[in-house]
Order: structure tokens, then sequence, then C-alpha cells
């Protein structure tokens, strides 16, 4: 059940919350004193356990010198990445190396290990129960590695290549050997795996070889055979002999071309200077004749003569004329020597046009020749890449078959891990801890205990103030009568005396507890039987000195007042109590005082306001803006949302609340259900009804019902109000008076001791 405060109305009054802290303080500390002494007596009694650690390093322990060659490159590329460490892990606590541990150190015949060698007799009565499975029905070895998986925790270690091996176990020797177990099982178990990779790598390269060698002995068979057939000749240059040959005249044909074609043009610069009377210095073929060249000197010389001859003799003198009949000479001689040297440099040119059309019809049967020997060539270098690479797969071949063997004879298997600390015997259990255990056991249960005391002390409205600046419509006080100075009685006229005393219920004062008290009690009873129209209220004792000071005189209708009305329900055990209030909403305190009455007895006492004001609810809760019956009826709410913590009491209320009342007294018909269910849950419903009448309270009476009718004054319309019940049906009424009411002891701090 929940207590719902809106901040609006109510505020937590921290002070009295934590106060509740120091109020319970005593039991606090025994809860939390007894918890403590059982975390202490389990750390103490509690099986040790000790734990120790071996770690192994994943890293190559291949040496730099005995490292195959091909592997000499990767040197600097990680053996292992993150995946590859977490595989490791997954094999070191696998099956096969606990089964090889649990073998070694005989774990089977240890109780540790094996439960069914040393089953305790509550085991075993749990076993016949069928409370527990039996463990023999469970072979030995799966027993044995369930219990080590369970004690045994493999992990990596973070950024790096470690992997550590923990154990726990209850002798500190056996913690630090099983650890140590696994290791060297994992390692000999990764030299097993290399061995047995190394002998079938060299069972399978064996054979491997020797069909290898011979498909290379016949793949370089056909080469040859090939060759000679196709009769492809080697020349230089690792070359076909029609393709070098062809290589050549082809030089040969371009230098016989140039030389024809140097030669006509030689011959054609000749002609040309001949033939246009131009001079044949020019020509350089005419310039390197020697007979041309003495010439020239000899013209020269001519020139010469006749340039000195001038000076003296003129141009007929004999002498002068043979010398230049001589130069004339000279000239013809030198075009005619030009002559023979264009025709000698034609026959040049004719004779190399000659030779350039055989080299020309010699390169063109060559051509037909290396073209066939090229297409020879393409089959001849498939069959010789082919017999390559045979070759070059049988060195490789050789090569690791020669390493693995070497390996497999001299036993060297490298397994790229190692031990990086082996596990020392624990001197101290890691469990149970007694200072922490006990710590953590005294702060859990202080803590806990402080927060169910403080929640208690929450819902049950005691830590509760109204909220400041809150306006609420209060109730007034019930008027309480005023002092009078002599027990004078207030007479009022009876009605019939048959029908009064169907009405009066309870009329009788209560026993006299003192003797002191025993004389104006007789004196009461006698003033009450002979006053028939009047009733006035004994007087009582004050003081030990039997002073007597007077009370407020009252007519009475025999109504009791709220300890007897709380007595009486206690000791008559009814579960429901419905009060009527005919006099308004000042009567409905008697409902309140009853309930809070009955609660502080130690009751689960629930209070139902059914009256239109919320008289009953607003001293409770200090605010009318709850939800309560009007919202359950009209299911806008549930039962959770509806009861609520009386602010002052361990009483709780449920309020008229916030539906429309015309839409909830539709659903009316649910009274009766609702009444049930909260009867099943609380000791004790009360009921308050306001000025109703009996066929008004019908739908809320039941087995163990106690009906009250509450008044202030013994007046006509109570008188009348009591008759009209009787005579429909309740003829056990009781009719209560909250005057005179006062709590008992001094108040508890934080409750009001009025309704109101």
């Amino acid at each position: 059940m929940s207590v719902q405060s809106a901040a609006a109305d109510v505020d937590v009054d921290l002070r009295q919350l934590f106060a509740s802290l120091a109020r319970n303080w005593l039991r606090i500390g025994l809860v939390v004193l007894l918890a403590t002494g059982l975390a202490f007596a389990f750390a103490s009694l509690a099986t040790r356990h000790y734990k120790a650690e071996t770690q192994v390093e994943i890293a190559p322990r291949e040496s730099i010198y005995t490292r195959p060659a091909s592997n000499n490159n990767d040197t600097d590329k990680p053996i292992l990445d993150e995946q590859g460490v977490a595989t490791q892990v997954q094999i070191i606590s696998s099956n096969e190396i606990l089964k090889q541990v649990s073998q070694k150190l005989g774990l089977e015949k240890l109780p540790e290990f094996n439960e069914a060698l040393d089953m305790s007799a509550l085991s075993r009565a749990l076993v016949l129960v069928g409370l527990k499975s039996d463990p023999m029905e469970i072979p030995t070895e799966e027993r044995v590695l369930k219990k080590m998986h369970e004690k045994l925790n493999v992990y990596g270690v973070e950024k790096t290549r470690i992997i550590a091996i923990e154990f726990s176990s209850e002798d500190p020797k056996l913690a630090a050997a099983i650890p140590d177990a696994i290791a060297a099982a994992y390692i000999a178990g990764q030299g097993a795996a290399k061995l047995e990779s190394n002998s079938a790598a060299a069972d399978f390269l064996a054979p491997e070889i020797a069909d290898l060698q011979r498909q290379v002995k016949d793949a370089e068979a056909k080469v040859a055979a090939y060759r000679a057939q196709s009769d492809l000749l080697m020349g230089g240059n690792n070359s076909v002999l029609a393709t070098q040959q062809l290589s050549e005249l082809s030089s040969e044909l371009s230098k016989v071309r140039a030389n024809r074609a140097a030669a006509e043009a030689t011959a054609d610069g000749v002609r040309r200077a001949l033939q246009n009377g131009g001079s044949l210095d020019a020509v350089p073929e005419v310039l390197s004749s020697d007979l041309i060249q003495r010439l020239r000197e000899r013209q020269v010389e001519l020139r010469s003569n006749i340039a000195d001859l001038s000076t003296t003799l003129l141009g007929n003198h004999p002498r002068i004329r043979a010398l230049k009949s001589q130069l004339s000479d000279l000239d013809a001689q030198i075009r005619s020597e030009a002559q023979k040297i264009m025709k000698g440099l034609l026959m040049q040119a004719e004779t190399a046009k000659a030779r350039e059309n055989q080299l020309v019809a010699d390169v063109n049967t060559l051509k037909a020749a290396s073209a066939q020997a090229g297409e020879q060539q393409v089959d001849l270098d498939a069959l010789q890449r082919d017999a390559t690479a045979k070759r070059q797969q049988l060195e490789l071949y050789l090569t690791n078959y020669r390493e693995a063997a070497s390996r497999q004879d001299r036993n060297y298997l490298p397994v790229d891990a190692r031990i990086a600390s082996k596990a020392s015997v624990p001197s101290e259990a890691y469990f149970p801890k007694v200072g922490p255990i006990v710590g953590a056991a005294f702060a859990a249960s202080l803590l806990i205990m402080a927060i169910v005391t403080l929640l208690r002390e929450l819902f049950s409205g005691r830590a509760m103030r109204p909220a400041s600046g809150s306006r609420f419509e209060r109730i007034d006080e019930v008027a309480m009568p005023h002092v009078a100075q002599t027990p004078a009685a207030k007479p009022f006229v009876r009605p019939e005396p048959a029908v009064f005393q169907e009405a009066v219920i309870h009329q009788e004062l209560p026993e006299p507890a003192h003797e002191a008290d025993a004389e104006p009690y007789a004196a009461a009873m006698q003033a009450m039987a002979e006053a028939p129209d009047a009733v006035a209220m004994p007087a009582t004792a004050a003081t030990e000195q039997t002073v007597v000071e007077p009370e407020p005189a009252r007519s009475t209708l025999g109504e009791i007042d709220i300890e007897r009305a709380a007595e009486k329900l206690i000791a008559s055990g009814a579960a429901r109590a419905i009060f009527v209030s005919p006099e308004g909403d000042e009567a409905a305190a008697s409902a309140i005082l009853v309930a809070r009455e009955v609660a502080d007895a130690g009751l689960r006492v629930l209070l139902l306001d059914l009256t239109a004001s919320g008289a009953a609810s607003r001293p409770m809760l200090d605010s009318g803006l709850f939800p309560g019956i009007t919202n359950l009826l009209a299911s806008e709410a549930q039962f959770s949302d509806v009861i609520h913590a009386d602010l002052y009491s361990d009483c709780h209320v449920i309020p008229v609340g916030t539906a429309d009342p015309v839409r909830a007294m539709r659903a009316a018909d649910r009274l009766p259900i609702i009444m049930q269910s909260l009867t099943t849950a609380y000791d004790l419903v009360v009921v308050e009804c306001g000025p109703a009448d009996a066929q008004g309270i019908g739908r809320l009476t039941g087995d163990a019902t106690e009906v009250f009718l509450s008044m202030l004054e013994a007046d006509d319309e109570v008188t009348q109000a009591a008759v009209k019940l009787i005579e429909n049906g309740y003829p056990d009424l009781t009719l209560v008076t909250p005057l005179g009411h006062e709590p008992p002891g001094n108040p508890v701090p934080g409750r009001r001791t009025a309704a109101a």
C-alpha cells in the first residue's frame, strides 16, 4: 500500500524523518550486530581457498640461425593478433589439456574434484529425496572436468601477448601445481602439433619430389627434340640463326642503298657542273683526284708566269700566247678527267643497285624462313616454360623437404610460446577475507536498516507535515462542553420506556477502579434510579486527598466513550464498524478517534469516509485533494492509489476522492465487493456514513459488524435517529461520544490529539 502525497499539500519533515533513526537505534543496532556476527562466523568457518597464477608468453622461438630461408623476411610481422591470442586462451582451457593434467596429477582421487568420494549426510539425504542430483550418475571424468572449469580462469592480459592461467584450490600446493601443469601440457601439445605437421609435410613432399623429377626430365627432353626437329639453330644473342642472318642482311642492304644513293648524287652533281660550265672545285670527288690536283697546280703555275711576263710583254707576244695555250689545254684535261670521275660514279651506282637487288631477294627469302622459325619458336618457348616451372617447383620442394627432414631427424621443433612466470605456492587464502566480509556485512546491514526505518517512517505518515503556504479547508473542531461548578445534570425528556430501553445500549457506568471511588459510584447509581427524568454524571476523585472536582454536566442516553468503544471492537473481534452521525460533520470525530485508538492497540485499521464533505478524512490527511472511494467506484484508480496513511497515527484512510459523485454512485453496487476486499486485508474497517439511515448502511454491513451512532448532545434528533435504526433491524446499536476524550500519556511528536 502506498502513501500518496501531493507537493502542494504536504512536505516531508526531515527532522522528524531522521529522528526515527535515533528512536529505533536499539533495533537497528541489534540487527547490525546480528548480521555482522553471522558474517564473521561465516568468514571464520568457511573453507579456505588459495589461488595461484602462471603466465605464458606467446612469442616466436625460432632462432635466426635455424629459421628457414623463406621466412627471413617475415621477422617484423606479428605472430598473433588479438583474435589469435583469444584462440590460444580457448585451447589452454580445452577439455583435452585438462584431461591430461587430471590424469597426471590424479585429481579424480581427491574429494575436492570428485564429490562422490566424500558426500556428507545432508547431501545424501538431499539426493534421496530428489532435491539434488546424484553425482554417481555422472562419469568421474566429467565431474573432475566440471570442477576444474569452475576453479580455472584463463584470460589474455590486455595489450600484451601474455596469457594468464589462474586456478583456485583448497590445497595451496595444488593451486600452484595445476596451472604449471596446464601450461606445460599446452606447450607440449603445441610441440606435438608442430611435429605432426612437420611429419605430414615430409611424407607429402617425398613422393611429390619423385614425381616432379620425372616430369622435369620429360619436359626438357621434349624441348631438345622439338628444337632438333624444327632446325631451330641458335645463333648469337640466344636467337634463331635465320633471324640473325635476316638481321645481318638487312643491315648490309641498308649500307648498299646508302652507297648507291651517294654515288648517284655525286655523279649528278659533276654532270650539272660540266653541262653548265660551273666550277668543278665544289665537287669533293673531283678535288680528291690526284691527277686533277696536279693539273690544278700546273694551271696555277702557268697563270703566275703569264702574270709575271705581262708586266714586260704584250699579250700577243709569242711567249705569252704559248703560256695561254698551255693553260687552255690544262682546263680541257681537267674537264676530261671530271667526266671520267662522273662515269666511274655512275658505274659504282649501277653496281650498288645490282647488289641491292640481290640483297632484297635474299632478305625476302630469309623473311619467310624467319617467320616460320618464329612460329616454331613460340611452341619451343611454351615447352621451355613448362620445363622451367617444373624445375623451379622441384627445387622448392627439395628445399622444403630438406628442411623438414633435418628438423624431423634432429627433433628440433621450437614452439611459439614459453612459460614467462611459474606459479608460486600461495601463503594467504584469497577467500574468505574476514575483514572485507565483516565490514561489508556491517555497512550493508546498517544501510538496509536505515533505509527500512526511514521508509517505514515515511509511509506511516509520521514524517509528513503540511506544506508551507497550503490552504486547506479545515473541519471545525468538536465543541467541548463548558465546565460546570456543580454536578448538576441537564434534564431532558426521555422517550417511552419500551423504546428507550432498546435505544440506550451500554448505559451502565464503568466499575470503580479504587475503593475511594466506590461511594461516588453508588451515589450516582442511586441518583439515576431515583430520578428517571434526569441522569447526572457521578463525581470522581481528582487527588489522593479524595478532593472531588465537579465534571461537566451533560445529559446521557447511555452512550460510551472512545476508549470503551475501541475496547468493545477489539474484544468482539469485529471486522466492520459502521458509524452514523445524525448531527453532521462534527460528530464524525468519533469514527476518527475510535479508528486511531484501535490502531494504537496494534491492529491494522482502515477508515472509509463516505460523507459528502469528507469530514472524516480531511482531519487525517490535512487535505481533500487525494483520490478516494469515488475514484475507485468510477474506475479511475486502484486500491493502491486510494489508500493513504493517517498523518497522525498508524491508521490508514480512504478519503471521499476527487471523482464525479454522480458517476461514482452509478457503481454503488460495487461497495459490498470493496468492503469484502478491505476486510480481508485489514483487521478492522471503520466506515463513517454521516447522517445516513438504516437503508443507506445496508450495503456496508456483513458478518462481524458493529453499528455505532455518534452523538454530541442528547437531543431529540439523536434519539429519533437511534429509534429508527433499532426499528429497522439494528437492535444492538451502540451510542458513542467523542466528548471528554484525551489520548493516554504524552502525545507523540508530530501527531495531533484531536480529530480536527
